[in-house]
């Protein structure tokens, strides 16, 4: 999906999210981060304006050419004003609840197409002497990696002083606006010549897919593919949650100390992903056992994206991932075999070359013209279709603080979109040493979506014990490692829970699963 800085068309891939988009249900990602102190709006517009030069795409809105017979176009703004851009609001309460509210009101609005595709809130009067920046790009812009990358490399410090930055003005191209029939041409002869490209660019692809497949195709015994092919092919069982959006939309995260799902990847084996798409299992278990949905011997099928960009570059914009179907069984109860269930699925998927075939899939969908996408794009948002239960993405953010002038961003919540039948996602990245959970979730299809953050540290506090991982002292201590506990002799039970304080379902909502077990009333959280 060729897509740079110097292509003023967009790519099928990044044309599809505005396709896809409707009033109400916008496709953005975006994120909330926490800052120390009060931040003046006038220093953050002058800061991140001095910096927008660096990003010329960030001057840019989309065009789309007449009747959509080509791809959208990037086009310099004649009207750009960064203070259509940059917005600030005053707390009543300064609560985290309230910012909560707050960000998921801006998260629900779709952003105006005459402008580009950008914007920033500053919140004042967050509790503690605090600042929030709730920050949006729309999704034909870039991905969750380009989105971070933009936070890392340009809009934020590595350091509290404020970086010098080369001095670069930006070149504002003054053409005339295309007459209709030359933009008609332009689109017919892009939209002409992007479909060869794709075309060229699939049958190499399924060439390359091909070799990679048969030079590995003894490395998995043929038991593991009729274990874990028809789970593939098998269409997805609704959970309560998979219903057509509505909206309006909520916010809701929750924050796990880095080092302790390393402890539990070092003790159980495996990946950092496979621990996360472990917890988030055990979380919407949780969830549908609470609404009434049986588990036991169905799969929960997320869709976890991968990069696929080139060296690893953050900074390229546009979207540059592809997608892997995780299925993983929903009614497994030991955290232990949980995490194990993940680790060979997600093990397959990589030999396999599940996202490579995955990714050929899209460019197939590709060739599909582009007046046709544009027509079909808002009437698919809404067709009863699950061809996932949830989106979970896990992103890896810098492991040190960053800065925006000279204040320390102490928290760092991601956001990815929720649509279609998909009305809770979840969003997770890992900033100075956390992991930062962050839940979208549609009001009239999870009315309750606040429990998700309670069920996380249940299933949390249950892996961490059943890893044999003491929790942390509170005391201060100069080693803040987690203490690796012996391995117990006996299997723990894995519904025996850590006391971590949880808000219990009244007596006629709990499931039977719940009931069987409870532990002692504890305080809300």
């Amino acid at each position: 999906m060729k897509n740079d800085q110097d292509c003023n068309h967009l790519s099928w891939g990044d044309a599809l999210f505005l396709y896809l988009e409707r009033e109400g249900m916008p496709l953005n990602i975006a994120s909330v981060s926490v800052f120390e102190g009060d931040i003046p709006l006038d220093a953050c517009i002058q800061s991140i304006g001095s910096r927008l030069p660096f990003l010329p795409r960030y001057y840019q809105r989309v065009v789309t050419p007449p009747w959509n017979i080509g791809f959208p176009t990037w086009e310099d703004d004649p009207n750009f004003d960064i203070r259509n851009h940059i917005r600030e609001i005053t707390l009543k309460r300064g609560t985290e609840a309230e910012l909560k509210t707050l960000a998921g009101k801006i998260l629900g609005t779709v952003m105006d197409r005459e402008r580009p595709l950008w914007d920033i809130t500053l919140v004042h009067g967050l509790g503690g002497n605090r600042s929030a920046l709730v920050l949006r790009i729309h999704h034909c812009l870039a991905d969750g990696i380009a989105g971070v990358g933009l936070v890392m490399n340009v809009l934020m410090d590595p350091s509290p002083e404020p970086r010098l930055l080369p001095k670069k003005k930006h070149s504002r191209r003054r053409r005339r606006p295309q007459a209709p029939s030359t933009r008609l041409l332009d689109g017919w002869i892009s939209s002409y010549s992007d479909i060869l490209h794709q075309a060229l660019t699939a049958h190499s692809d399924m060439l390359s897919i091909g070799e990679r497949m048969a030079a590995s195709g003894g490395e998995w015994p043929s038991r593991e593919i009729a274990r874990f092919l028809p789970e593939l092919t098998a269409p997805p069982e609704r959970l309560f949650f998979n219903v057509t959006y509505q909206g309006p939309q909520k916010f809701a995260w929750a924050k796990i100390p880095l080092a302790e799902i390393k402890a539990i990847r070092e003790r159980c084996g495996g990946t950092h992903n496979d621990v996360v798409l472990a917890l988030i299992t055990a979380t919407i278990r949780r969830y549908a056992e609470l609404h009434g949905d049986k588990v036991r011997g169905r799969l929960l099928r997320m869709m976890v994206p991968v990069s696929v960009r080139a060296n690893g570059n953050a900074t390229e914009l546009g979207n540059r991932i592809s997608l892997l179907p995780v299925n993983v069984p929903l009614g497994i109860r030991s955290p232990r075999k949980l995490l194990t269930a993940v680790q060979k699925r997600m093990e397959f998927l990589k030999r396999r070359n599940v996202a490579e075939l995955v990714g050929l899939a899209g460019e197939l969908v590709g060739l599909v013209p582009a007046p046709l996408q544009a027509v079909i794009g808002p009437f698919v948002s809404v067709l009863p279709i699950t061809p996932f239960n949830l989106v979970c993405t896990n992103i890896r953010g810098p492991q040190t603080p960053l800065y925006l002038l000279g204040h320390k961003m102490l928290d760092w919540y991601p956001y990815v979109p929720i649509g279609g039948e998909m009305t809770v996602n979840c969003a997770i990245l890992s900033y100075n040493d956390v992991s930062y959970f962050g839940f979208s979730g549609d009001v009239q299809a999870a009315p309750d979506l606040g429990r998700l953050e309670t069920f996380l540290k249940m299933s949390f506090e249950e892996l961490r014990r059943a890893a044999g991982i003491r929790p942390p002292r509170r005391k201060k201590a100069t080693n803040t490692k987690p203490v690796l506990a012996p391995q117990p002799t006996t299997p723990i039970h894995p519904t025996v829970l850590a006391p971590t304080p949880v808000i219990r379902p009244e007596p006629s909502q709990r499931s039977a699963a719940e009931k069987e077990h409870q532990p002692a009333p504890m305080a809300a959280d």
